[in-house]
């Protein structure tokens, strides 16, 4: 009869950290799906009289505007948390609980984009500002969260596979620092100025983000492919 020796010649605690990272990331995907599915239900088909729903899907492109920039917002937000966590070899309550800061803050999102594009599809421009103002508010927390996960991990290089290099996350949380100040930008240049104009903002940050996923040595790549 065969004699399991597993548990005397593992390492104490390390395939269970390896469980606890392998269930927090399960766990993570399960929430950005819903995040996402959940953005597409502002999508309504219009209720409108014969003969016009042409015109009514057309003057739906607020709702359409919004879902694209949340969806690319979310997607790159997976991206980012899978670049980073691809990079972490054990966990922690702390990493748990700033993980949990991040889903918390994306999970804020379908809300944010609901009231967003219905303030633009009734045009009233005091009601744009506040959906420009929530949605800018939003990012701005969602970016702060990034923030404090990778300050963390910059701060336990323990918990990180050892070919990580010890300025990578320094550089991510500058990436993130980045997103507090565009989305404060956006927010005061969609009060002050034009609700679109923060718009654009809005969905030019996501795409800085998805170039910049593996980190900002990956911009530099895309500018300069063969140095």
């Amino acid at each position: 009869m065969g004699v399991d020796r597993t548990s005397d010649e593992t390492p104490p605690g390390g395939p269970t950290l390896r469980r606890e990272t392998s269930r927090l990331l399960s766990f993570s995907d399960g929430v950005f799906a819903i995040i996402i599915t959940l953005l597409v239900l502002d999508l309504q088909p219009p209720r409108v009289e014969r003969g016009q729903l042409r015109h009514a899907l057309v003057e739906q492109w607020p709702a359409y505007l919004a879902y694209v920039t949340s969806y690319v917002f979310v997607a790159v937000s997976w991206l980012n948390h899978r670049s980073a966590f691809n990079r972490v070899t054990s966990s922690g309550k702390g990493l748990q609980w700033y993980n949990l800061a991040v889903l918390f803050s994306t999970a804020l999102l379908p809300f944010a984009t609901s009231v967003l594009s219905q303030a633009l599809r009734e045009g009233d421009q005091a009601d744009q500002r506040a959906g420009v103002v929530l949605y800018g508010l939003v990012g701005g927390l969602l970016s702060v969260t990034w923030l404090g996960l990778y300050h963390y991990l910059a701060r336990h290089h323990d918990l990180l596979d050892e070919a990580v290099s010890g300025g990578f996350f320094p550089t991510e949380r500058a990436r993130a620092a980045a997103g507090v100040l565009g989305y404060a930008l956006a927010i005061l240049v969609g009060y002050l100025v034009n609700s679109l104009f923060a718009l654009a903002i809005f969905l030019v940050l996501p795409i800085f983000y998805s170039l910049t996923s593996s980190g900002l040595y990956e911009l530099r790549r895309l500018r300069h492919p063969h140095g």
